[in-house]
């Protein structure tokens, strides 16, 4: 019932208070598995939330927010990584208060679990977790109160989407993940991905939904594309998804 904490219905999303001053946003790089963090922040309350934070990283993390004098409530990972293990549990160490979330169909262990329709508050903004499965079972994508933004991990990257041979992926609940649950909303959205190989940082619903060369083909074939693509594996997989039920730590459970 831990996920209690955080669930609220649905329906109040839109009637969520809004701070007078933008929302403090930093978007942070690890080289090795060209993964994003996002650092989240109300800079009235200055209530914070990290998502998917990288171990190797997570000193960098930790000192950032206490420059920003930011009280860091959540680390939050959008799914169970296979290429670097979460910096979570580092965080909860480092940040005393700090909680781990992620989506209970993960079947990962964290402080808090979350299921679709919840919302993470930090301050006077939320984040609607939104269920988008199809990369792994326990994808979420994450999208503020008023639609202007959405961190969808490995489900849309831009001009792409994460892999679906692993985890018990499946191309055609991708397809249809991004199609109902991030491609509906507004077009000038910004997407913020969990990772990029490219150099690029951010997009919108809308260059996605036009210009996305696999999720503009029809399911059938976005289905074909997916199941050959024929890539490597991971190289941490092997390393990184066991850490990752276990909140980022490779012996004792957290």
């Amino acid at each position: 019932m831990a996920g209690m904490a955080l669930r609220v219905a649905g329906r109040q999303l839109s009637q969520s208070a809004r701070s007078g001053a933008p929302i403090l946003l930093r978007q942070m790089f690890e080289p090795k598995s060209c993964t994003y963090t996002y650092l989240l922040g109300d800079r009235e309350s200055r209530e914070a939330i990290l998502i998917d934070p990288v171990l190797e990283t997570a000193d960098r993390d930790a000192k950032l927010v206490k420059e920003l004098g930011l009280r860091l409530l959540y680390a939050v990972n959008t799914h169970c990584h296979a290429d670097h293990i979460t910096g979570s549990g580092l965080l909860r160490s480092l940040l005393p208060g700090c909680q781990s979330v992620i989506s209970r169909l993960s079947g990962a262990q964290a402080d808090l679990h979350i299921e679709d329709g919840d919302l993470i508050r930090f301050g006077s903004f939320a984040l609607e977790a939104r269920a988008s499965p199809g990369h792994t079972p326990g994808c979420v994508t994450f999208v503020l109160n008023d639609h202007s933004m959405a961190f969808t991990g490995d489900a849309l990257l831009i001009r792409g989407c994460g892999r679906t041979d692993f985890q018990q992926g499946c191309a055609k609940t991708l397809y249809n993940s991004v199609h109902e649950k991030i491609f509906t909303l507004p077009g000038d959205c910004l997407i913020y991905p969990a990772h990029d190989y490219h150099g690029l940082t951010v997009s919108t619903v809308e260059e996605e939904r036009t210009l996305n060369p696999r999720l503009t083909l029809s399911c059938e074939e976005f289905i074909k594309v997916m199941d050959n693509l024929n890539l490597p594996k991971p190289q941490q997989i092997d390393v990184a998804v066991p850490a990752n039920m276990r909140c980022g730590v490779q012996t004792p459970p957290c």
